[in-house]
C-alpha cells in the first residue's frame, strides 16, 4: 500500500494512524496474541519506529484485488540486522483492518522482542491515553 509505505518512510506517524481502521487487528512477530484496535496498534507502531534503525522498504507486492499488500523491509535493532514483511489487508473503505508483521532471523526477532518488551508499559499507557 503506497500511502502506508510513504507515511512510514516519511516518519509521519499521524498519517500512518489515519490509515488504520478502528477495528484493525495487529499481529506482532514477537507476541502470541494479536492486538485489536486502532489505539494499541498505533502505539505499537510508534514504539517500533523508535526501535528500528536503518529501516527501509525494499519491495512492494499487491494482490490481484488491490486489498492485500506485502511490504518487504530491512532494519536493524541494535547490532542485529533483520528482514521483515508487513502484510496489509484493506477493508471496504480502504483502511487497514489487518496488519501482520513477520521478521527473520531469530536473533533479529529476539532483539526486537527485547527492545519492545522494555517499552511495553509505555506502549499500553500511550494507547490508553489516546483512546480516552
Amino acid at each position: 500500500m503506497r500511502a502506508f509505505r510513504a507515511a512510514v518512510e516519511a516518519g509521519d506517524l499521524g498519517a500512518v494512524e489515519a490509515l488504520l481502521a478502528e477495528d484493525v487487528v495487529f499481529t506482532s512477530p514477537v507476541a502470541f496474541t494479536p492486538y485489536a484496535g486502532k489505539a494499541i496498534t498505533a502505539a505499537v507502531l510508534r514504539a517500533v519506529s523508535q526501535v528500528f534503525e536503518d529501516f527501509r522498504y525494499d519491495r512492494e507486492l499487491t494482490g490481484a484485488d488491490g486489498r492485500d499488500h506485502a511490504l518487504v523491509f530491512t532494519a536493524r535493532v541494535g547490532e542485529r540486522k533483520l528482514t521483515g514483511c508487513d502484510f496489509i489487508h484493506l477493508n471496504g473503505d480502504g483502511l487497514i483492518d489487518e496488519l501482520t508483521v513477520m521478521v527473520r532471523p531469530l536473533s533479529g526477532a529476539q532483539a526486537l522482542a527485547a527492545a519492545m518488551g522494555e517499552r511495553f508499559e509505555e506502549i499500553v499507557k500511550d494507547a490508553q491515553t489516546r483512546a480516552a
